[in-house]
């Protein structure tokens, strides 16, 4: 009998275990049910660059969409500093539970790493890719009265005299400032550099007949090349823009292969997990495919982008290593 009921108290002990697992197992944890509910509370969306600029248009734009079509709360941080440093820092450091995004573009992932001796974070590992947004060529630009026509011009006008002509762009180690240089190294020329710190004085200065050309993305020029006072040359993106399609691309113009564009997308702190990644892609994808949003990306001069987040890390993965030597043969350094 002692036997017998030693046997009994196993089996149900045995028993009782069996149940409990079954029953933990048709209970979600705390931690599936947050992922189930997503989003349980506000989506903060950082933009590392101040209000009114290209890239916090093209964030509040997205985000105004994802908040319409999905109830969402999505809230725009502008946290501008140091290039866009401090806002992509504050980003890769917050909790990787898709309640934190931020809107990173080709300067601070992929530019910024070579430009900035002690970047406080790695675009590759302490961040995730969640969708592309937009792309935005930069142009090279002249004065409405400037005797150059096109980028041919300024190379037959510059070929064998060095620092003839001055070329303008906003800050050292930018897109625009290495888009030219690119565009210098391909021809075989050298202009003299004009760095601003800002776009406001260098359109005076362009305007004005003070500077020679000017590297700039479109939206901060389009006005005025509607009103006549500045003319596009060339563009660097690989086909021509749908807001200035009489501009010939750098590659139709004999430099086969070249671009060289400012691309948007949305990222999150590394460790997010993947299913929220994958919702959050669904959703950017499925509001950049609206055509208000899209004809507003386009209006501003951009392209509208989209795909995959694997498609977004191929990218980034590809282009950290492109811009990290274009930054080193051109010598370009911080202001």
């Amino acid at each position: 009998m002692p036997v017998l009921s030693s046997l009994s108290r196993s089996f149900s002990a045995q028993l009782c275990a069996a149940l409990l697992g079954l029953a933990s197992a048709a209970i979600p944890t705390g931690a599936a049910l947050a992922q189930a509910a997503y989003p349980a509370k506000p989506i903060r969306l950082i933009v590392p660059f101040p209000p009114g600029g290209g890239t916090d248009m093209i964030a509040r734009t997205v985000a105004q969409k994802l908040a319409d079509q999905n109830k969402w709360n999505v809230i725009v941080d502008n946290r501008p500093g140091a290039g866009g440093n401090l806002g992509v820092d504050a980003a890769a450091k917050s909790p990787a539970d898709g309640y934190t995004l931020v809107m990173g573009q080709t300067s601070n992932l992929a530019i910024n790493p070579t430009l900035y001796p002690k970047l406080p974070y790695d675009p590759l590992k302490d961040l995730v890719p969640v969708a592309l947004v937009s792309s935005s060529p930069i142009v090279m630009a002249a004065p409405a009265n400037s005797p150059f026509k096109t980028f041919a011009d300024v190379v037959a006008a510059s070929k064998g005299k060095p620092d003839a002509l001055t070329l303008g762009y906003s800050g050292n180690g930018t897109v625009a400032h290495l888009a030219g240089e690119l565009a210098e190294n391909a021809a075989g020329i050298q202009l003299r550099h004009i760095p601003y710190k800002g776009a406001a004085q260098a359109m005076t200065d362009l305007v004005g007949g003070q500077i020679d050309l000017y590297m700039s993305s479109v939206p901060t020029l389009l006005g005025q090349v509607r009103n006549g006072k500045l003319k596009v040359l060339a563009i660097t993106s690989a086909k021509r823009s749908s807001q200035l399609p009489d501009v010939p691309t750098l590659a139709e113009s004999g430099y086969k292969g070249f671009e060289a564009v400012t691309w948007f997308g949305i990222l999150a702190p590394a460790g997010t997990p993947a299913p929220i990644v994958a919702q959050l892609n669904k959703a950017i994808n499925a509001a950049l495919q609206q055509p208000e949003v899209a004809d507003k990306l386009r209006s501003e001069g951009g392209d509208v982008l989209g795909g995959s987040a694997e498609q977004f890390g191929q990218l980034l993965r590809a282009e950290v290593p492109r811009w990290a030597r274009i930054v080193k043969d051109s010598g370009a350094s911080l202001d």
